[in-house]
């Protein structure tokens, strides 16, 4: 079979020589037309002014669009209609699109839109979680709540306490290729747009409502991004909108993209978080009670902060076993960029809470902080298993057998006590180990986005088309899915084709996210191979000398149907000939759902992904300089569809998630200017930042749930790896004195510095 086979990713040459096709590589005709955004200049306020003569003055400018102009709906939100494409005279952001520039180029787009002269009446911005809670500006009348037990008896009577309350950054999401959409009209008034999007079908239906034709009339295609990474989620659809608007005002083709500077100052981030917890523990380190409060920046749009903010709610347990907990959360709305969906929509931020608090109970009892983690798990699997605090059964828990065989790979113990040796003896650079594992739920927590749809044509010369519902972003999801149905058809993967994902050819596709591409997409994929191919054996097994009964075997490019044996192109060439449909639709959707999230009861995820990382650092103690010295990961993928795409997951992730907690932060000043716009001021990790010595596996057991080749997702999980640096980071600081670090996020050197000061002074 062509699934568990470690192949490469299909467009892997094209990207290494440059020749994969982005948006923005699609020829265009001549006549195409180019946009920008003109940008507010204030985070809060009104327009009291705007004088865009200049601006249509501007050279090789064709139109200048404003929302007075638009045709019908004026709204690109994904969510309850609260996110204008363009001002209607208020100010919610710096940066917020005023209006649009139709130009013949991009340069002159751009050049017209600074142009504009337009006064404000502003107003003092919200930026803070406290000033937010000071102006009650929130996006529910009040916080979320959700509790399993008796948190605050349970931590009243426990032996030991502590608290703390600290801060996680946001992130952006830096893919290699910027926002970007083409709007091409139709000769029937319809529209085909090209868009560098995750969710096509969402395109599809903004568009739509902007131009006030049915979803029929537009059609959207993506065949590949340069990376999402949620960043494509929602945020792709104020492009979109404009080139179709503007292509329908000026019957020219029209295209969009965002520069890095403007992507980075018009698009939402990850949601940066304030966490304050208070837990009582026994001696031995188990938790009895645990109180979370969640203080959400949203940004100034909704967008899918909702979500986001459950989902950090329902990773708040992590791997642990906590029966009395009260979990509160607060969605604040401020005068930033939209707060938007990010690898692992909320639950880096719920994991890293209560990876604080294990760190925190073992330094208060100075124990070993992986015995503490351990002593907390869920228990293995058992006939009456225990429930997560909003009501989910953990029946595949698997971190007991992940985590033994991690530490005894990295040798952990011996480690252990060689750094220990090490810091006696050095005065200024210390070194730290982290360990921190991963529970991470699969499934939309929106139960029905949890369905996918899939279009398969075998035709008569044993070729075989397909299309579905998912989108390629670089994570390897159209090699899998070609896997899927090699595999079905017994053929070689050279006989699979798959071409862009297109919602002429697969409609009402959910975005490709929360992990759960490879999941639904390659299940409706199958569903379809597997009606062809009952057909196909329906009529081979009813000629002569068949006697219908005879086993038949898709295998190796060919058909055996008993004692005979057939190519499958002559296979496929018999059928045709006899008229056997060889086309078929697939559909899958996630099965045993059930969420309540005003109750927070229910169950949310179809099954859980594990892993475990094991990191060691050094840390400059005078400086706050630091490097990762070494990596150690072990992580759940099931069944592996395939191993090599799956390891280069893993491995993306850590890193993507080191980075967050350690080098990339984001600095607004205090007119809600982000200062941090451009790879100048804002620091992703570099090749040069991964540790030299960098070990990474799978865990090789088969998933209990009914997926896709019993394999387990990888998109998102993997992501949490990373918190395990943030620890190695605590525990290297931890040498500076002897009360806990407390360190905020991401850890970087100033960050960390001052942690050594604090601790100096206590």
């Amino acid at each position: 079979m062509s699934v568990t086979k470690p192949l490469p990713h299909d467009a892997a040459k094209l990207h290494v020589t440059g020749a994969a096709r982005y948006v923005d590589d699609i020829p265009t005709p001549r006549d195409c037309l180019h946009l920008a955004f003109g940008l507010a200049e204030i985070a809060r306020g009104h327009i009291s002014s705007k004088d865009l003569d200049t601006v249509r003055r501007s050279p090789d400018v064709i139109a200048v669009v404003e929302a007075k102009d638009l045709p019908f709906s004026n709204d690109v939100s994904a969510s309850i209609h609260d996110e204008p494409m363009l001002s209607d005279g208020e100010i919610h952001y710096l940066g917020q699109p005023i209006f649009l520039v139709v130009a013949r180029s991009h340069r002159a787009a751009r050049i017209a839109a600074r142009k504009a002269k337009i006064t404000y009446q502003d107003t003092p911005p919200i930026l803070t979680v406290d000033q937010a809670l000071a102006a009650n500006s929130r996006f529910e009348e009040g916080p979320r709540i959700w509790s399993s037990g008796d948190a605050e008896t349970a931590i009243s009577h426990a032996p030991h306490h502590v608290s703390a309350c600290f801060e996680i950054g946001g992130q952006e999401h830096f893919y290699l290729e910027g926002q970007a959409a083409l709007a091409l009209p139709q000769e029937d008034g319809g529209f085909h747009i090209h868009s560098s999007t995750q969710h096509p079908t969402e395109i599809q239906h903004k568009v739509a409502e902007a131009i006030g034709l049915p979803m029929h009339s537009v059609r959207v295609e993506t065949r590949r991004m340069g990376g999402g990474f949620g960043g494509k989620e929602s945020q792709g659809n104020a492009l979109a909108v404009a080139c179709a608007v503007a292509a329908r005002l000026t019957d020219h083709p029209c295209k969009m993209r965002y520069d890095r500077d403007d992507d980075m100052i018009i698009t939402g981030k990850r949601h940066a978080f304030r966490i304050t917890y208070e837990v009582g523990f026994d001696d031995t380190g188990r938790v009895q009670g645990l109180s979370f409060l969640h203080h959400v920046n949203c940004g100034w749009a909704q967008d899918l902060s909702l979500p986001v903010a459950d989902r950090a709610m329902l990773h708040s347990d992590n791997a642990y076993h906590l029966p009395n907990i009260r979990i509160e959360s607060h969605r604040l709305k401020t005068n930033l960029q939209s707060a938007t969906a990010f690898r692992g929509f909320g639950g880096p931020q719920g994991m890293v809470g209560i990876e604080r608090v294990m760190d925190h109970i073992a330094h208060h009892l100075d124990l070993d902080p992986v015995t503490v983690r351990q002593r907390n798990y869920y228990p293995a699997p058992s006939a009456a298993p225990v429930t997560t605090p909003y009501g989910m059964p953990v029946t595949d828990f698997e971190l007991h057998g992940i985590t033994e065989k991690l530490l005894i790979d990295a040798d952990y113990k011996t480690r252990h006590a060689e750094i220990e040796s090490w810091n006696a003896s050095q005065t200024h650079l210390k070194r730290g180990l982290g360990f921190s594992p991963v529970k991470f739920g699969i499934s939309f927590t929106l139960t029905h986005l949890n369905q996918a749809g899939a279009l398969v044509h075998v035709y008569n010369d044993g070729s075989i088309h397909l299309n579905h519902g998912g989108t390629e972003m670089g994570q390897g999801l159209f090699q899998k899915v070609a896997q899927v149905a090699a595999s079905r058809f017994g053929v070689s993967m050279d006989r699979v084709k798959i071409t862009a994902t297109d919602t002429a050819k697969v409609p009402n596709t959910s975005a490709t996210a929360a992990s759960s591409g490879s999941d639904l997409n390659g299940m409706a994929v199958m569903d379809a191979c597997d009606q062809i191919r009952a057909r196909m054996v329906a009529h081979l097994t009813s000629q002569p000398p068949c006697t219908g009964s005879d086993e038949v075997t898709f295998a190796d490019n060919h058909v055996l149907i008993g004692d005979k044996r057939l190519s499958f192109a002559e296979a496929a060439k018999q059928c045709y000939e006899a008229r056997v449909s060889l086309s078929a639709t697939g559909f899958y959707k996630t099965p045993d759902l059930k969420w309540d999230r005003i109750k927070g009861q229910g169950r949310p995820f179809y099954y859980f992904a594990y892993g475990a990382a094991l990191s060691e650092v050094v840390v400059d103690l005078r400086t706050g300089e630091n490097r990762i010295l070494r990596a150690d990961l072990l992580h759940d993928a099931g069944s592996s569809l395939n191993p090599a795409l799956d390891i280069g997951q893993v491995e993306g992730g850590y890193v993507q998630g080191a980075g967050w907690l350690t080098t990339e932060e984001l600095v607004w000043d205090d007119k809600g200017h982000l200062r941090t716009h451009a790879p100048s001021t804002y620091k992703i990790p570099a090749c040069s930042d991964a540790p030299d010595i960098f070990n990474v596996a799978l865990w090789d057991q088969a998933n209990p749930a009914r997926t896709i080749y019993r394999s387990k997702a990888v998109g998102e999980p993997p992501f949490m790896l990373g918190i395990s640096v943030y620890l190695a980071l605590s525990d290297a600081v931890a040498q500076a004195g002897n009360a806990y670090p407390a360190l905020n996020a991401p850890a970087t050197p100033e960050e960390l510095w001052s942690a050594c000061q604090r601790l100096r002074e206590v």
